[in-house]
């Protein structure tokens, strides 16, 4: 099996979250041109299974590109997984730079640390939409 590319939205805008936090536009502002950040699977970093080679905002949310290594098993574990429709979430780590209010709370201002395959996304509509 060959690496794997897809594309989808690891954040949606103004959308309450299981957790009852709702991401803002503007709350991604730090990502840096051409920052490349690493692709885990389920958020643990002793499983990363490939890299995101695109992050930016968008009217909708934080836009993804990534490239799903097959070198590991974890890798490969992923990808069968995805490509067979059984994972499709997407979600990120972060931490809160800027916030406001409680339950819900607004993230105003967030330093992104990674972005992961998931089983179970936070906000529901954070997904893999195209295989590459």
């Amino acid at each position: 099996m060959s690496d794997i590319r897809f594309a989808g939205y690891a954040a949606i805008f103004n959308r309450i979250d299981k957790g009852g936090d709702i991401v803002r536009p503007g709350a991604f502002g730090t990502l840096a041109e051409g920052q490349s950040l690493p692709l885990l699977w389920q958020h643990s970093p002793e499983q990363r299974i490939g890299s995101i080679t695109y992050a930016r905002e968008d009217g909708r949310g934080l836009r993804v590109i990534g490239k799903l290594s097959t070198a590991t098993r974890p890798g490969r574990e992923a990808a069968a997984m995805l490509k067979g429709g059984a994972v499709t979430g997407l979600s990120f780590g972060y931490r809160v730079k800027q916030a406001a209010g409680q339950k819900p709370r607004a993230l105003l201002a967030l330093d992104i640390a990674e972005i992961s395959l998931v089983m179970h996304p936070m906000q529901t509509l954070a997904r893999v939409h195209r295989i590459i």
